[in-house]
């Protein structure tokens, strides 16, 4: 597989592996649950890089479905919300670890995506998918970055948004009406996509024009142009008709015994007449619970970026001069990607969460079908709490909103006959916005489709019921480095060295709820019981040491035992007896205790 080339590979395509782990410090006065809680619904403010990073020990391998919107990089110097690859942030973080100059937009981006793409990466499961948003500008890059990542071989699929629902008549070649969501799962061979629901209109097409007592039916073909070598036949009709068969270029789609079959239960449709050319009747109450997904998702069914713009307005109560967000994208958008790509009780992961759209999809979805969905949003422009957070607490608890309900007070079909009489048109207009003028806000006059059409329009404030839920807010907080932990103000607490040596000891995740403090149990791997001999109190460090006393409680457990401490005062031999692996803590962090304690 050829590797995409760009300015400034060198420099971050392992940088991943160096980003250190952060604390994930709770903010409870922006989050809406009672107790923070990594393992619920989370918003994360900071750099989505060491975001990701900070993730590892919790999430690594549990996430089901990502979805991420991250700049398109359109070459816009006003780019706003998530075109914003020249942020402050970013430009920042590009400085430190790319540092050249002569960067072009497109290397900018490539040198952004690539380590975020690998951390997101570790975070699916492996019957998971990512979709990633994209434009032309970029798509033929990220498809480049994501089959390195992903591997080429776990390309799903490129679904194409038709997300205008109206041209773009300004536009000086052509109108660009769509976005591409690309598609690749962790592993190809087991991920599987959930089949959507029939629409009205799917539905509407299943008729029962022979009342049979099996229910609605659509017909189906039953010639093919797939090549079939028992597939031409003649073929008699109820009315004596012969037909010789198939049309040409075509088969017939099943062998002469089994079209009989079809035939002698009632399976095969001739017509009213019974001198059509056979069609086979496919019951609704037979076919696959709901449809396969398509690659063409329209607006009227996935969202428009009108309607995003409409939904992110109603939601923040703005007037119509206000424009809090640039570029949304639509909850219809987003509920039929975590529709398809989800559990009831999966997490949804965007790293790129801009407006809150993935987590007003997310709870949407679990109050329509009872689901226990669980979203990370990870976002680093300065309007987290303003926009994306403030957005998710407004859909959960409710909010209020303002319309314009419209009343049609006139409809006139202009004939030659009526233009002939304006004069007593206008006055019939005239008249009408003087008797009910005092009812509406505003009265609309209009000419559309050769109508004169009047209507009347008042605002009004409705409220939309909230739809419930919670979650956790947190800020990326300090590196956990060596040297900042050298410092006893800056220790870190039990819980959180704990996340930090499990997952890095181990690669697999941490799980707070089956630590054991008391017993410096901190969790269970595939090959180890995992034990942490330590406190943050600063005073009670220097005392902290793999003891006998502390081997012989250790050895309660029949398992192999992997044991962190400051220091250790028993042998090799005795530890190999009792099945201890010991490590010291990745930092001197025993000897400064004692230094400082003097």
């Amino acid at each position: 597989m050829s590797l995409l080339q760009f300015k400034g590979r060198v420099f971050v395509e392992n940088f991943h592996l160096g980003v250190p782990y952060h604390e994930l410090t709770p903010v409870r006065g922006k989050g809406l649950s009672k107790k923070a809680s990594l393992h619920g619904n989370l918003i994360i403010e900071g750099d989505n890089l060491a975001a990701l990073k900070a993730l590892l020990p919790t999430h690594h391998g549990k996430v089901k479905c990502i979805t991420i919107d991250p700049p398109y990089n359109t070459g816009n110097e006003g780019w706003a919300y998530n075109d914003r690859v020249n942020s402050p942030m970013m430009k920042n973080w590009l400085g430190k670890v790319v540092d050249r100059d002569d960067l072009t937009r497109h290397d900018k981006w490539c040198c952004m995506m690539l380590p975020r793409l690998k951390l997101l990466r570790e975070l699916l499961r492996d019957d998971g998918a990512i979709f990633v948003s994209i434009d032309d500008n970029e798509v033929h890059r990220l498809r480049s970055l994501m089959d390195e990542v992903f591997g080429e071989e776990n390309f799903i699929t490129t679904i194409i948004w038709h997300k205008m629902d109206s041209p773009k008549n300004m536009a000086m070649h052509f109108s660009e009406d769509h976005d591409y969501i690309a598609v690749y799962a962790r592993n190809a061979e087991v991920w599987r996509p959930n089949p959507l629901s029939r629409s009205e209109q799917m539905l509407a097409r299943y008729k029962n024009p022979d009342g049979d007592a099996r229910g609605p039916w659509l017909l189906s073909d039953l010639a093919a142009r797939n090549r079939y070598a028992q597939g031409r036949y003649p073929i008699t009709t109820p009315s004596g008709r012969t037909i010789e068969g198939p049309p040409a270029g075509s088969y017939w789609r099943v062998r002469k015994e089994r079209f009989d079959e079809l035939e002698k239960d009632g399976r095969i449709w001739w017509g009213k007449d019974g001198n059509n050319r056979p069609g086979i009747k496919r019951f609704l109450s037979e076919v696959r619970e709901g449809v396969v997904p398509q690659t063409l998702w329209p607006w009227k069914e996935a969202g428009s970026t009108r309607n995003a713009k409409q939904e992110l307005s109603q939601v923040m109560g703005l007037g119509p001069a206000e424009d809090v967000f640039i570029t949304p994208k639509p909850s219809a958008l987003l509920k039929r990607i975590v529709q398809i790509a989800t559990d009831k009780d999966s997490i949804i992961l965007d790293s790129f969460a801009g407006s809150g759209t993935t987590a007003h999809a997310v709870l949407a979805l679990n109050k329509a079908d009872g689901g226990n969905r669980r979203f990370v949003l990870i976002e680093c422009e300065d309007y987290v709490d303003s926009i994306t957070a403030e957005r998710v607490r407004r859909v959960i608890k409710g909010y209020k909103h303002t319309g314009v309900q419209r009343t049609e007070l006139l409809n006139e079909k202009l004939s030659w006959a009526t233009l002939r009489q304006t004069d007593g048109l206008v006055a019939e207009v005239e008249a009408l916005e003087g008797r009910e003028g005092g009812r509406f806000d505003k009265i609309r006059k209009e000419v559309k489709n050769d109508k004169l059409i009047v209507t009347g329009e008042k605002r009004i404030t409705e409220r939309t019921d909230g739809l419930g839920g919670a979650f956790s807010y947190f800020k990326l907080g300090k590196a956990l480095r060596k040297e900042s932990m050298l410092h006893p103000s800056k220790l870190p607490s039990y819980e959180k060295l704990a996340a930090y040596i499990f997952f890095t000891a181990t690669g697999e995740e941490f799980e707070a709820a089956g630590m054991r403090p008391e017993r410096w149990f901190i969790g269970k791997s595939r090959n180890y019981d995992v034990f942490l001999i330590y406190t943050d109190e600063f005073e009670r460090l220097k005392d902290m040491a793999l003891t006998l006393d502390v081997v012989r409680k250790l050895s309660r457990s029949k398992r192999d035992k992997l044991v962190f401490a400051p220091t250790k005062y028993v042998d090799q031999e005795f530890l190999h007896r009792h099945r201890i692996t010991f490590q010291q803590l990745p930092f001197e962090i025993y000897e400064t205790a004692e230094r400082l304690a003097r």
